[in-house]
């Protein structure tokens, strides 16, 4: 029984996460701290990324073709990683093997980490005339 409560917990928080960052950019875009494109690009690889999940998790249960893990750690560290997150949550999927969670939750830190880099220290990219070629 504890052990089906965790999982509804992982699973909420993990979802929770996810949303919170997609909101959380979403307020970083109206207070003009990151571009729009980040926003979608986060957006779009998200979903991107939640369908090669899906794909794969059906090719398990098929034993056919899987999408190699390298390639889902790459969609995440590019900026699909809310989509994995509620994926794995969701689909039950990538959630037992250890040493992928371990990769996978690096992923999501380097990439907040890059993100927070670029948006609040202007001297390794200036934003502002980035956004005037964006938008």
């Amino acid at each position: 029984m504890t052990s089906i409560n965790n999982s509804k917990n992982s699973n909420k928080y993990s979802t929770t996460l996810a949303l919170l960052f997609i909101v959380g950019l979403g307020a970083s875009v109206a207070l003009e701290k990151v571009p729009k494109l980040f926003l979608w690009i986060y957006l779009s690889l998200s979903f991107l990324t939640f369908i090669v999940y899906a794909k794969d998790k059906r090719a398990a249960r098929k034993g056919a073709w899987r999408t190699p893990e390298q390639t889902l750690h790459l969609l995440s560290i590019f900026g699909g990683w809310p989509g994995a997150l509620i994926a794995q949550q969701t689909l039950r999927h990538k959630t037992q093997k250890k040493s992928f969670r371990i990769i996978f939750w690096f992923t999501l830190i380097l990439n907040i980490s890059l993100l927070i880099l670029l948006s609040y220290d202007e001297s390794y990219l200036n934003f502002k005339s980035l956004r005037k070629h964006l938008e």
